[in-house]
């Protein structure tokens, strides 16, 4: 009997890290949604989000074998060993808001999930064929959720962006603040990423163009958290998530 293969570690934390940082992000949300629907909205997709991840870091732990559980790889580890693309980090506003919590700006939460779930429908369709048994079946369920996540973001991208003059300058604004981060989608990445990058713009265009915007360069700084050098925005966010946890070590319900 031939040896089961595995997906490399760092790549299982890489997935688990972007689905977790990226849940925890949209579950501001929570509360303070524009409208009652998205309120919940996003309540589902961060849901859907931290899920993906519990069984990701599941995997990683047993595959560890050192006592690692998805409690410690979630709420134990420091902002340098977190593996997320720094997009997926970043506030609910511009470069240029006067406070994080004060200034969430909506089109910046639907730009950002616009941009990474189209790169994780495709990602995740892909990763169904993987040699990693756990992983092939992480993602085909996976895929179902993202599939829906995109729908969300894509139809209220077109809304905004072909809607009022307020709202169809805010939503390029977001554009152009966050494009440049996607560059990390491409640089360094692995083989059936990076075949996904031709699929990634055809997708994009076409949403872009239905919703009158404009598609920035998407050159500039090279972010590189996948290598674990983040934004200040990282800290915060982990002090937020995982302050009980390292509070009370251990503790359960």
């Amino acid at each position: 009997m031939g040896q089961a293969k595995h997906a490399p570690l760092d790549y299982l934390l890489h997935l688990a890290d972007n689905a977790l940082v990226l849940g925890q992000r949209n579950a501001e949300w929570c509360g303070h949604g524009p409208v009652l629907e998205e309120d919940i909205a996003l309540a589902n997709i961060s849901l859907d989000l931290i899920g993906q991840a519990r069984l990701l870091y599941q995997h990683v732990a047993t595959l560890k074998g050192d006592g690692s559980t998805e409690d410690s790889l979630a709420y134990l580890r420091d902002p340098q060993e977190f593996r997320n693309y720094t997009l997926l980090e970043l506030p609910h506003h511009g470069p240029l808001a006067g406070t994080a919590t004060a200034d969430r700006d909506y089109a910046t939460t639907i730009v950002r999930n616009f941009l990474f779930s189209t790169l994780m429908v495709l990602l995740w369709d892909a990763l169904q064929s993987h040699e990693d048994a756990q992983l092939a079946a992480i993602a085909a369920k996976s895929s179902k959720e993202v599939r829906y996540h995109l729908r969300h973001a894509r139809d209220w991208l077109v809304r905004l962006g072909d809607g009022t003059d307020e709202s169809h300058a805010r939503t390029q604004a977001a554009l152009n603040h966050l494009m440049p981060y996607t560059q990390e989608f491409w640089a360094d990445a692995d083989a059936r990423t990076a075949a996904l990058r031709e699929a990634w713009d055809a997708e994009v265009n076409d949403a872009l163009a239905e919703a009158t915007l404009t598609r920035p360069s998407g050159s500039g700084h090279l972010s590189r958290g996948k290598q674990g050098q983040h934004s200040e925005h990282l800290s915060y966010l982990l002090g937020e998530m995982q302050g009980l946890a390292r509070q009370h070590p251990g503790a359960v319900w």
